[in-house]
């Protein structure tokens, strides 16, 4: 047990990345916490982890996400001061879009500041960008009280079968079946700093009033050949305001109001707040709508992006973008922003810059939809498979640093 895997936000994406390390790396422990109240995990999740995580003289690697404050636990746990320490970041919250007209909640990047090694010369670029100064070992912003400071990609698409209950370390003896989460402090309640930063995320196989169709392929293709059927576009993100559903739904109804033939089937994961825009959009795409909510099981997930023709984004913030690259996997065209990591991955021709301009390549594809059905994607997607990362891991998560891991920058490759 030389690899700590710690993960405070047990769920998407972050359950994906941990699943797949435990699975394949030896000597792994997994501590995690249940997906659900971002803002509180990410206040609180160190002292969760303080009583959590078992002393252990074998560990010799922590990993973590950047939900969790790094530098807090370490200060909570002097023992795992010493190990060598990988933080991964699924998002940058000094920039991440706030949802209403409001002060940003700086609690969270301020988290990620402290738990994060900056060189001097990025440091002070940082502190320009966010308006903070620095006096003596004390930063402060306009209007906030001074705090005390204290002391780095891939479509990870292989399927895990590593389960674990939640609120539990996974491989330590002696434990509990079960380890109840514990909001040990009160410097926020759940429901205050679920407004003022991130939505509460919830399991959505859990919710009663929501749609969680199985999708049916034969619903598609029945009394239609494959080249005649209209044009279908997919959006496969999380129902939540960074990926800007409504600059989605806007261009859609666009092709709607010319009566530009075209199916969509709008998936992803719905949280305990979605935005207005879903259900308004729905009730105007009307017949246009093959498929509508969260599919539960993988292989439907896949044989939906599978039936698709083009994949769309339109997020506000992007460190990857896994759901853009397994539907490229699928078979799909890319549409995505000009902006963000998306120049990094995508060549220029599935690059948009404007919302007219999405808007003008959906209203041909409408038009010649065998245009997109006959591509073939001219981008490179092998490097971004486990098969390809794997010793990129294997390295990282060794015992001893390395100065060539630190410069590769792999937490702002890794996926969101």
């Amino acid at each position: 047990m030389s690899i700590l895997l710690i993960e405070a936000f047990y769920g998407g994406s972050h359950k994906q990345l941990v699943d797949l390390l435990k699975e394949e790396m030896e000597e792994c422990v997994l501590c995690a916490l249940p997906a659900k109240k971002w803002p509180w995990k990410a206040r609180t999740a160190a002292i969760s982890f303080m009583q959590m995580v078992p002393h252990n003289a074998n560990y010799r690697v922590l990993f973590a996400s950047s939900v969790l404050n790094l530098a807090e636990l370490v200060a909570l746990r002097p023992d795992l001061g010493k190990l060598k320490k990988v933080l991964y970041f699924h998002e940058n919250q000094l920039v991440y879009p706030v949802q209403k007209c409001q002060e940003r909640d700086f609690q969270y990047g301020y988290n990620q500041i402290l738990s994060w090694f900056m060189p001097k010369h990025k440091l002070a670029h940082l502190e320009k960008i966010i308006g903070v100064k620095r006096t003596g070992d004390a930063y402060q912003r306009e209007g906030l009280p001074t705090q005390q400071q204290s002391g780095a990609p891939g479509s990870l698409t292989k399927t895990s079968s590593v389960r674990l209950e939640p609120g539990l370390c996974e491989g330590q003896p002696g434990l509990p079946a079960t380890q109840p989460e514990r909001p040990p402090s009160p410097l926020a309640t759940p429901e205050a700093s679920s407004k003022a930063g991130a939505s509460e995320r919830t399991n959505p196989c859990q919710e009663g009033d929501k749609q969680h169709l199985t999708f049916n392929p034969c619903n598609i293709l029945s009394g239609a050949d494959y080249q005649q059927r209209p044009l279908h576009v997919v959006w496969p993100h999380r129902w939540e305001h960074d990926k800007d559903p409504e600059t989605f739904f806007k261009v859609l109804l666009q092709l709607k109001e010319k009566e530009l033939p075209f199916h969509v089937s709008v998936l992803g994961e719905s949280f305990s707040e979605i935005p207005d825009i879903f259900s308004e959009a729905k009730k105007a795409l009307g017949s246009s709508v093959l498929h509508w909510g969260y599919l539960p099981s993988r292989d439907d997930y896949f044989r939906a992006l599978c039936m698709a023709d083009v994949v769309i984004s339109t997020a506000k913030h992007e460190f990857f973008g896994v759901a853009m690259v397994e539907a490229v996997y699928c078979g799909c065209y890319p549409l995505c922003p000009k902006a963000l990591v998306y120049p990094e991955i995508f060549p220029a021709e599935y690059l948009y810059s404007t919302p007219e301009q999405l808007f003008k390549r959906l209203q041909n594809f409408c038009k010649r939809p065998d245009i997109v059905r006959k591509h073939l994607y001219k981008g490179a997607t092998a490097g971004f498979s486990w098969a390809a990362l794997r010793g990129k891991f294997r390295a990282l998560l060794a015992a001893e640093a390395r100065e060539d891991l630190r410069q590769m920058g792999l937490s702002h490759k890794l996926a969101a």
